[in-house]
């Protein structure tokens, strides 16, 4: 594009350019330079590119012998006019008598005097401001501030001491006990605390043990109807169909309900919901991180899936995108809702080594789930033969009323002496 103007010369527009192809205008603050071709100007620029607010800073140095000059294009010191504006230079060539017209910024440059530095740097930086005062009231201040300056270090001398003392008795258990033994009590004790967070709303009072761990806090009513289509595919599974998901890998938990589903269309109808909603959380305590298409293969309605991503994820922010992602103490709570869930699936009782191995942790790990919510650990029944070995495999958990509560401290494995 060209425009002609009067006489010979004509405007050529350089077209698209980018922020660092900006000419530069100066303009200092201290009046107008007589000799500027004796300046020395120097631009530096920001070297964090990845920074949207950082990548664009510029900072222009102008220096000569007696004085310098320092500009910026961002801060306090930056003029405003850069961002409500644009400015542009033209740049004659006369062989051509065509002028290029360039984007342009305006640098507002300020003298530095050498030797200017900020006072405070002069003074003892060891003092904190509390000292500086404290030196200000021995040296001006009144009777009542020397007084309370006084009290005030005697009481310092004082926390100190004790301080010293606390140490001194810490270092002496440290030493009786063990730097491992009181870490491990430590972490023990916090994860109970961290465990207790991610339980299912209990009510201790309640008269009947259903009522302990709530059905409508696992599954609301409404969340209850939706999974109305859900659960019949559920009940539509022929014994085959069964047997190809065992054969599959399929939830043990899920397949030995769906196997033994009671007569009565209520409570077959419960189990089979149930057992739809049990296979998400399962599926869904497998996952690191899930997206917004978790569920739909299986036909999850939409307030199931919003349950699950409220209720057992946690949002983080990566790549410019927020992720959903299944933690380590989720991991615990998933187990948690599982075992409530299944009590109310097999008659407040849970088979643990079925869930560990569905959940893919282990059996410990379970066992101390289950302790936290109260239940009753039980042995199985012995039997002859070879049912007597497979019954010893699978551990079970109640819900009885009082539920149990464990003392931790009596909870340790001990070793057994080899003879």
């Amino acid at each position: 594009m060209s425009t002609n103007m009067a006489g010979s010369c004509s405007l050529v527009c350089c077209g698209d350019e980018r922020e660092d192809d900006k000419a530069v205008i100066v303009r200092f603050s201290n009046g107008s330079i007589k000799n500027a071709d004796k300046l020395d100007f120097s631009m530096y620029r920001s070297a964090d590119k990845k920074n949207p607010r950082k990548k664009n800073r510029q900072i222009l140095v102008a220096e000569s012998d007696r004085l310098s000059y320092v500009g910026n294009n961002f801060g306090a010191e930056s003029l405003k006019c850069n961002n409500l504006c644009r400015y542009y230079v033209g740049v004659l060539n006369k062989k051509t008598m065509q002028m290029e017209v360039h984007s342009a910024q305006l640098f507002n440059m300020q003298p530095v005097i050498a030797g200017e530095m900020d006072t405070t740097t002069s003074q003892d930086t060891t003092q904190t401001f509390r000292d500086k005062v404290d030196s200000l009231i021995e040296a001006f201040g009144t009777n009542k501030q020397k007084r309370a300056l006084s009290s005030r270090r005697l009481n310092q001398v004082g926390s100190d001491t004790l301080h010293q003392a606390v140490a001194k008795a810490a270092s002496t258990v440290i030493d009786q006990k063990g730097l491992e033994a009181l870490q491990q009590e430590v972490a023990e004790t916090e994860a109970q605390g961290d465990l207790a967070l991610h339980l299912p709303p209990c009510n201790g009072n309640a008269h009947k043990p259903e009522n302990v761990y709530s059905f409508d806090d696992l599954l609301s009513p409404a969340e209850f109807d939706a999974l109305e289509e859900a659960g019949s595919k559920m009940a539509a599974l022929t014994p085959e169909e069964l047997q190809q998901m065992r054969d599959d890998g399929g939830n043990l938990c899920v397949l030995k309900h769906l196997e033994k589903m009671p007569t009565l269309d209520d409570a077959r109808d419960k189990i089979v919901r149930c057992a739809f909603y049990l296979s998400l959380i399962l599926k869904l305590a497998r996952q690191k991180s899930i997206t917004r298409k978790f569920g739909q293969e299986e036909g999850c309605p939409r307030i199931i899936q919003n349950k699950l991503f409220r209720t057992f994820t946690v949002e983080s922010f990566s790549n410019r995108r927020v992720l959903n992602i299944v933690s380590s103490s989720m991991r615990a709570k998933l187990a948690a809702y599982s075992l409530a869930l299944l009590l109310h699936m097999g008659n407040m009782t849970v088979d643990l080594t079925l869930l560990h191995r569905d959940l893919s942790i282990t059996e410990a790990r379970v066992i101390e789930i289950a302790k936290s919510m109260g239940l009753t650990l039980m042995r199985p029944t012995r039997a002859k033969a070879d049912k007597a070995v497979l019954r010893d495999e699978h551990k079970e958990a109640s819900l009885l009323l009082p539920l149990v509560k464990y003392d931790q401290s009596t909870e340790r494995r001990k070793r057994k002496k080899m003879h």
